[in-house]
């Protein structure tokens, strides 16, 4: 399983200090895109922060770490666990079309087991 979110991104041609303002304004849909990640634990990701600045290994493109609170809630068990998580995000920049695109972490997901 690897997760993609697209946004739109106006620049100013300042790709990094974008970057950074773009992901403090969107922290929310930021954490429903690492939630994917975590569905089948029943978690959700909340408080979306940038751990480290973006590197850019080329003009428009490159990764971040974010950093988040994981919150595992169920009422009927008693679960409310919260935990800081990180993780490695690769990012691609479109300039024409003025969007960004977000790739989160391969996970590999398991297949079924044999009988």
């Amino acid at each position: 399983m690897q997760e993609t979110w697209t946004f739109e991104f106006p620049s100013n041609q300042n790709y990094e200090e974008d970057l950074v303002s773009l992901l403090s304004e969107k922290e929310l849909e930021l954490g429903i895109f690492l939630s994917y990640y975590y569905k089948k634990e029943g978690a959700v990701a909340e408080k979306v922060k940038l751990k480290s600045g973006p590197k850019f290994d080329s003009k428009t493109s490159g990764s971040m770490v974010l950093d988040f609170d994981l919150v595992h809630f169920n009422a009927c068990l008693a679960i409310h666990e919260q935990a800081r998580e990180e993780m490695k995000i690769t990012f691609e920049i479109d300039p024409k079309d003025q969007k960004i695109k977000l790739i989160g972490a391969y996970w590999p997901s398991r297949e079924m087991d044999e009988i």
